[in-house]
């Protein structure tokens, strides 16, 4: 893979895709399959220029299973998306919105946070738990209640017969249950129901599933797009680093023996930073501040920032280098789709 530094980029690359794509998109760590990569090649080819490292890693994010569910769209489609139900007030955005009661809202959000857990069962329950609070948020509802529904592998299967690379589903159900507990606990925000289930189809990849429910003001609904040109994007809470980098390309493939050294990929939470970011928000947006709000998960800014525009009918300009860092020397790729937790 040969790399064209940018004139005038600090740390960013051209990446000519005249090559073998399969060792460029290894190289670049993506998990773009080959006829992906081809499509890659031919958009740029039409564009007649070369795509940059920024590029590919944002269409990375994007085009990963997380982000834009490929297999499980078509489904959504013929059934979720066609439901006819009374109350229902917005769908497709970061959490579902329904009518309460004259005056108010309700929001819920669901999420399963699998491989993070499967390798890091503390930190990836807690960072789930960090990622439905803030979809109920940025929706502008109070998030008060937790649920988990949690599925993990037999807790008395030996350990002589677990598969290479696999954690023990007793120490997996140990630690997801700590991490959502303690994630919880500093942000006031209680677990009132939860289901636990044990299936040998979960030994390789246990199924940790994270609920919020929240409730608003009808007055105080927001919505996950831009208002139109001329709005500024305004990035909030935690600094962004190199944890979680590929996380949702990660989580969008098979689990294996080698799993382990994608650990990087797993978020850090932060719940004392949570807490007070989940208070401005709620207050920004109770003061008529917002046009619109979305919180950084999957893809990081790179999918953030791109959904907000193309919702609102706009592009966005960044500026990363304006991006708080938790260390020096990220390149820009980084900061694109870096998924530290805890920003808005």
């Amino acid at each position: 893979m040969r790399l064209q530094p940018l004139a005038g980029a600090e740390q960013a690359f051209a990446v000519p895709l005249d090559g073998d794509l399969e060792a460029t998109g290894e190289a670049l760590g993506l998990g773009l399959s080959l006829a992906e990569l081809e499509k890659v090649r031919d958009h740029f080819r039409d564009e007649g220029r070369v795509p940059t490292d920024v590029e590919l890693q944002a269409i990375d994010q994007a085009w990963s299973e997380h982000c834009c569910y490929k297999s499980s769209r078509p489904v959504l489609e013929e059934t979720v998306f066609g439901l006819d139900v009374p109350r229902k007030v917005a769908v497709r955005e970061d959490a579902g919105i329904m009518e309460f009661d004259n005056d108010h809202y309700y929001a819920v959000g669901l999420e399963s946070h699998n491989h993070p857990s499967a390798l890091d069962p503390y930190g990836g329950a807690a960072t789930g738990i960090g990622g439905i609070l803030r979809d109920v948020v940025c929706m502008g509802a109070q998030p008060i209640a937790l649920v988990d529904p949690l599925f993990f592998g037999e807790l008395d299967i030996p350990r002589s017969e677990l598969p290479d690379g696999v954690k023990h589903p007793r120490y997996l159900m140990g630690g997801v249950v700590a991490g959502i507990r303690d994630y919880g606990n500093r942000v006031g925000i209680p677990t009132v129901a939860g289901q636990v289930a044990f299936h040998p189809a979960y030994t390789g990849n246990p199924l940790v599933n994270v609920g919020c429910i929240g409730i608003m003001p009808k007055s105080e609904l927001i919505h996950s797009r831009a208002g139109g040109a001329g709005d500024i994007y305004i990035l909030a809470g935690g600094r962004t680093g190199r944890d979680g980098i590929h996380g949702v390309t990660f989580a969008s493939r098979e689990l294996e023996a080698g799993s382990e050294s994608d650990i990087g990929a797993v978020q850090l939470g932060d719940p004392i930073t949570k807490e007070p970011l989940m208070h401005l928000c709620l207050e920004l947006n109770r003061a008529g501040l917002l046009t619109g709000m979305k919180d950084l998960g999957g893809g990081g800014l790179s999918c953030v920032v791109g959904e907000l525009a193309l919702d609102g009918g706009c592009g966005a300009r960044v500026d990363l280098e304006r991006v708080p860092l938790k260390q020096p020397g990220m390149a820009p790729w980084e900061i694109w789709v870096s998924e530290s937790q805890e920003r808005m």
